[in-house]
């Protein structure tokens, strides 16, 4: 391995898209990143263009090579980590999108997943996938694509004509990886963590099940090929003649918070981390067995490198926490993310405020679909600084449900949590964070684990780095986090678990 080649790391997130490049020591040496548009064309959809998407994806990537004056042959590889869930479908021959991409966050798919559990199916796909039936997940995004798509777009004259095109492989399906490892590569990929959040794939069998494509309706051949996330054999190269101008393999791919996990180095089982994003999602290694979850958690594949077991993990959900902090400057509560710190400290309390921001309905343990944000206990002395600070609390005490479900499931007491993501440069928050689940807070020197993460894959699939302890020792700690003043810590919870259930149930049929 020569000293000055790098492995570069394509972070394609909810609200943008990032291209960080990695050293044999873990260090950032180049970063570039790129916003993109949120579309709401009804409430509670959500979409991304996918052309704009891919558009990005190139700039950042040539933007940050050309700062930090790399040269894209110093790339030994090239990881790909993602949102998930997040659905796009494209036509073979021209490589262009049917439509926007529906985001893990649209709803538009409730009232299908509300007749799936009506017929009794829902336990099925539950065992199978390890996954709660929900909206969130590839399936149904999908199957409203194949149904709802205009046959006019795509200069066709007839509406079987998309899914006709499906069942022949013409109109490919993908989580937001796959359509970035196509763009790259020309082929039709996906890796098992990604898959295993489609509601489509089998987790112990490890494969696409049929009884799954045949409920949602989804044709086999329209389904990517599988692959470990680490990849000896790589998922193909960049294109000599293309953007990068050089052939660079990609080789690693996992969803982003499995990527998380991977970044950590949580690599044996007990290892837990939770990521700060959009949503928070607290995930806790349980190795090579698929722990059921009985608390409203999901069980979901962890991360598998060439040749060896899949590893699992548990996992909370939640919807809405850095998102929280967004509608805070959208309400103009706050003028940016880092003035939340500053307005929390400077009150005691909320004085007896809860915010409960269900945005997009609560996800684990509660799994409310139609569950909305409340915000309960104002009086006419609330000032904005108390909203402020039980928006942080939220994100806490959102933590503390996922993290007392994960210890009655997996029967491990959590001794220590690895946080990232940008809320976690938020030391209030982490503070609060540990007082409030009554345990140690460990926050990484490099807190883009998501990036850092794919890139660990993708440089061992290609032998940039030779073991996973060579990854451990590349872990450093920037704070640590101990509990203190958790007298009240209880009580407070207690009233927490009274206003989210003011929250269920509110968005019912027809509002």
């Amino acid at each position: 391995m020569a000293d000055n080649t790098y492995v570069g790391a394509i972070d394609q997130g909810t609200t943008g898209t990032r291209f960080m490049v990695f050293d044999h020591s873990g260090k950032v040496i180049a970063n570039a990143y790129e916003k993109h548009e949120q579309i709401y064309p009804e409430p509670g959809w959500v979409e991304h263009d996918a052309m704009e998407i891919w558009e990005n994806t190139k700039s950042v990537i040539n933007t940050a090579l050309d700062d930090a004056l790399i040269d894209a042959e110093q790339l030994e590889a090239i990881g790909v980590t993602n949102q998930r869930e997040t659905t796009v479908m494209w036509d073979k021959d021209t490589g262009s999108p049917i439509g926007n991409a529906i985001v893990w966050q649209d709803r538009r798919t409730t009232d299908r997943i509300e007749t799936l559990e009506a017929d009794g199916k829902k336990d099925d796909v539950q065992q199978k996938t390890g996954l709660e039936p929900d909206a969130y997940f590839s399936a149904t995004k999908a199957e409203w694509l194949l149904d709802n798509t205009d046959p006019i777009k795509l200069q066709r004259s007839r509406p079987e004509d998309v899914r006709d095109r499906a069942e022949e492989g013409e109109i490919l399906f993908g989580t937001i990886d796959t359509w970035v490892i196509y763009n790259l590569t020309g082929n039709h990929i996906t890796d098992v963590t990604n898959a295993s959040r489609t509601m489509l794939f089998n987790i112990h069998d490890m494969e696409w099940d049929d009884e799954l494509l045949e409920e949602f309706n989804v044709p086999r051949a329209t389904l990517p090929e599988v692959r470990p996330s680490s990849d000896e054999d790589t998922y193909g190269s960049t294109d000599a003649d293309g953007f990068l101008g050089a052939e660079v393999p990609v080789a690693g791919a996992l969803g982003d918070q499995q990527a998380a996990l991977f970044g950590q180095t949580c690599f044996d089982a007990g290892d837990a981390k939770n990521t700060y994003g959009t949503g928070s999602f607290m995930l806790m290694n349980t190795g090579d067995e698929a722990v059921m979850s009985e608390h409203g958690l999901l069980t979901t594949v962890g991360f598998q490198r060439s040749g060896q077991p899949v590893q699992y993990a548990l996992e909370g959900s939640i919807f809405i926490t850095g998102a929280a902090i967004e509608w805070l400057e959208d309400m103009t509560l706050i003028s940016d993310a880092m003035e939340s710190e500053k307005l929390a400290r400077s009150v005691d309390s909320t004085d007896g405020v809860y915010f409960v921001p269900a945005f997009a309905g609560l996800g684990a343990p509660h799994w409310d679909q139609r569950a909305r944000g409340t915000i309960v206990g104002m009086t006419r002395g609330t000032r904005r600084e108390h909203i402020v600070r039980a928006t942080l609390e939220s994100i806490a005490f959102q933590t503390r449900d996922v993290a007392e479900a994960m210890e009655e499931d997996s029967g491990i007491d959590l001794q220590s949590l690895r946080v990232d993501g940008g809320a976690v440069k938020n030391n209030f928050l982490c503070q609060l964070q540990s007082n409030i689940i009554n345990t140690d807070i460990a926050r990484p020197v490099v807190d883009e684990t998501t990036a850092l993460g794919s890139a660990y894959a993708a440089g061992l699939a290609v032998g940039y780095w030779d073991t996973i302890d060579e990854l451990r020792d590349n872990w450093q700690i920037d704070r640590e986090f101990s509990p203190k003043d958790t007298s009240d810590v209880d009580a407070r919870y207690d009233r927490w678990q009274e206003a989210v259930k003011r929250s269920l149930d509110w968005a019912r049929g027809g509002d």
